[in-house]
């Protein structure tokens, strides 16, 4: 069996109402080993930890936009997939020796209960900076202290996500503008200075003033609680959303965007754009 005994911490309550996933869970971990065995899929037996990576991270970015529809089906859906990949790779590594699916739940769960000691043990927590220096405490105590002040922010983000992480940690320490017109401010700025490396013609300058002028955004964002990662993923739907309203649109036409002239296309974006203001009672 892949999993081994996996017993409920003794300080931790088990959830109200919520159904024990212990059973499916295993039953889960057994399927995947059938189908990575002799006799079962050839093409499970083939992947490696390699292989996968594309497709963990496909499917967590599914997830990420099945969150966004709010559609509980598709959530369920979408966090089953992510699970295989998850049990996949423990039961690759356990192949291998390394370790397997119930010592990464074991591991996961006692770095829940120790950066928890507000609600595992004895200490308090008020305010949201007491909850941030107790899981700093804790990550200390296990040797993973971030090198520098901005240490803790990992390299492994999204470029975006990334920025609004660093903004508010450097944030923290006092690094940061009174209000949110200086991070207007400083996006005007930076909009003048890539105005003035497009001028200059072709160079790396074009490229590091447009990051930033991103980075300069990312801070607007993080001053009106925006998530910008989020915030632009949304802006990807609709675009997508729209253009499918003119490749349909051209369509009926008898025309395609190839053979469509820009203003045909344009005109019909507004026209999508126009009506998805009026759904929402805007002017």
């Amino acid at each position: 069996m892949l999993m081994d005994d996996q017993s409920t911490p003794k300080t931790a309550a088990p959830a109200a109402a919520v159904p024990e996933p212990g059973a499916a869970l295993r039953e889960f971990a057994a399927i995947v080993r059938r189908l990575r065995s002799p006799g079962g899929c050839p093409w499970d037996a083939r992947q490696t930890p390699e292989t996968l990576k594309t497709y963990v991270l496909e499917e967590a970015y599914e997830l990420v936009e099945a969150l966004d529809s709010g559609n509980p089906e598709k959530i369920r859906e979408e966090l089953g997939d992510l699970l295989l990949h998850l049990v996949f790779l423990s039961d690759l590594f356990a192949e291998r020796g390394r370790f397997t699916l119930g010592e990464v739940i074991r591991g996961i769960s006692a770095k829940m209960i120790h950066r928890h000691p507000h609600v595992f043990g004895e200490e308090k927590a008020e305010t949201i900076d007491d909850l941030r220096r107790l899981w700093e405490e804790a990550k200390a105590r296990e040797g993973k202290s971030p090198g520098g002040a901005l240490g803790g922010v990992s390299t492994a983000l999204p470029a975006l996500r990334q920025a609004q992480r660093l903004g508010e940690a450097a944030a923290r320490l006092g690094f940061d503008w009174p209000d949110v017109e200086g991070a207007l401010d400083k996006v005007e700025e930076e909009m003048r200075e890539f105005r003035r490396a497009l001028a200059a013609g072709p160079g790396p300058a074009r490229e590091e003033e447009l990051g930033d002028l991103l980075f300069a955004l990312v801070n607007v964002a993080r001053f009106l609680n925006i998530d910008s990662e989020g915030a632009l993923r949304r802006t990807v739907y609709k675009f997508i959303k729209r253009f499918h309203v003119v490749e349909r649109t051209l369509a009926k036409q008898g025309k395609t965007p190839e053979s469509a002239s820009l203003e045909e296309m344009e005109a019909i974006w507004q026209a999508a754009k126009g009506a998805a203001y009026g759904v929402r009672g805007a002017p």
